[in-house]
C-alpha cells in the first residue's frame, strides 16, 4: 500500500471512528479538490514559468496535500489554514491588522494561533517563495510552490473562516467534508476551469484578506441553504454509503448533494476558479518580485534519490505521529 493510500486510510479513520478528533477542524477542500487546484494553476504561468513548472507538475500538484497529512504530526501546523473571523467580533475581517507584527502587539501570537492565522501565513510564504526564486533554489522553489497553492486554496474555503467550521454550532456536523470534498468529486467534472492568465498582484497582503473576506461573505449560503434542504428531506434520503480505502463509509447522497450544489448556484465551483487564479497570480507576482530569473536554468533540475528518500522518510513520520495520537486518545 502506497503513502498516501495508507494516509487517506488514516485520515478517514479518524474523521469517522475516533471520538477524540471529533473536536479537530477538517482538513480544507480535500485531495482531489487540493491536487486539481495545484495543476491547474500551472497553465496560468506566462511562457518564461510555465517550462519548468509544466516539467514538474506532478510534483506540485502530487504535494498540494502535504500541509493536511501534517496536521496531525507538526506543531502549529494547523492554524495555518484557517482562521475563525467570529472571535473577533462584528466586521472582524475589516478591523484585524493586516499584518502579522501589528496583530500579535493587539491580540499576542497565542490568540493568533488559537483563531488561525491564514492571511498572514500566505504572506510569509510569499517571502519564502521569492527568496527561493532568488537564490535559484529549484528544490525549495518546488516544496513551497505546492505548500502555498494549498494554504491559498484554503483561504477560500467559507466553512475556514468561522468557528463553526463543521456545522457542530448549528447541528450541521459533517458540511464540510460535504462542501469541500463531496461536491467537487461528484460535479468538478463539468466546472469551467479556464481562468485565464495569472496577474501580478500589487498588494499580496491585501490579496490574501481579500480572498477571505470573499469566503466568508459566502458562509451563510453555505450553512443556510443546507438547513433549508434538511428539514425537506428524510434522513434516509439525505445519506448513502460508499468504499473509500476498505472502510464502508457515510456520504451524503448523490440526490441530496445535486440539489444542494444547484441551491449554491456554482458557488464551489466559483472558489475554486478564484484559488486556481489566486495560486497562480502569487507564484508569478514571487517570481517577479525576485527580479523574473530565468527558471530555464533550473529545467535541468531532477529530485535527488536522497531528497526522494528524505521525503519519504518526512511522510513516515507523519503517520507514525498520527498513529502515536490515537494511540494516546484511545488510552
Amino acid at each position: 500500500m502506497n503513502c498516501l493510500k495508507i494516509i487517506c486510510l488514516i485520515l478517514l479513520t479518524l474523521f469517522n471512528l475516533t471520538p477524540t478528533f471529533a473536536n479537530a477542524k477538517p482538513p480544507v477542500w480535500g485531495f482531489y479538490a487540493h491536487q486539481k487546484i495545484n495543476r491547474l494553476a500551472v497553465f496560468t504561468l506566462p511562457p518564461e514559468m510555465i517550462g519548468f513548472y509544466k516539467k514538474h507538475i506532478d510534483y506540485i500538484a502530487e504535494n498540494a496535500v502535504n500541509p493536511d497529512k501534517r496536521r496531525y504530526a507538526v506543531k502549529d501546523e494547523a492554524p495555518k489554514h484557517y482562521i475563525d473571523l467570529d472571535m473577533y467580533g462584528d466586521s472582524a475581517v475589516y478591523k484585524l491588522p493586516r499584518s502579522w507584527k501589528e496583530a500579535v502587539e493587539k491580540y499576542t501570537e497565542d490568540t493568533l494561533m488559537m483563531h488561525g492565522i491564514v492571511p498572514w501565513h500566505i504572506q510569509f510564504m510569499k517571502f519564502q517563495l521569492t527568496e527561493a526564486f532568488k537564490k535559484g533554489d529549484a528544490k525549495q522553489i518546488l516544496r513551497l510552490s505546492a505548500d502555498m497553492g494549498h494554504y491559498i486554496a484554503d483561504a477560500n474555503v467559507p466553512l475556514h473562516t468561522t468557528k463553526n467550521y463543521n456545522g457542530q454550532l448549528t447541528n450541521q456536523v459533517g458540511i464540510h467534508a460535504f462542501w469541500e470534498s463531496r461536491l467537487p468529486e461528484l460535479f468538478a467534472d463539468n466546472y469551467d476551469f479556464f481562468v485565464g492568465q495569472a496577474q501580478y498582484i500589487k498588494s499580496p497582503q491585501k490579496e490574501a484578506w481579500r480572498m477571505v473576506s470573499d469566503a466568508n461573505i459566502a458562509l451563510d449560503s453555505v450553512l443556510r441553504f443546507e438547513k433549508e434542504l434538511t428539514l425537506k428531506v428524510d434522513e434516509d434520503k439525505k445519506y448513502g454509503f460508499e468504499e473509500r480505502a476498505g472502510l464502508t463509509v457515510r456520504v451524503y447522497s448523490k440526490d441530496f448533494s445535486t440539489r444542494y450544489h444547484e441551491m449554491l448556484k456554482d458557488q464551489v465551483e466559483r472558489q475554486m476558479r478564484n484559488s486556481i487564479r489566486s495560486v497562480g497570480s502569487f507564484w508569478m507576482t514571487c517570481w517577479v518580485d525576485a527580479g523574473q530569473p530565468d527558471l530555464s536554468k533550473l529545467l535541468d533540475y531532477q529530485t535527488a534519490q536522497a531528497d526522494k528518500e528524505s521525503e519519504i522518510q518526512e511522510k513516515q513520520s507523519w503517520i507514525q505521529r498520527l498513529f502515536k495520537v490515537r494511540e494516546e486518545g484511545d488510552n
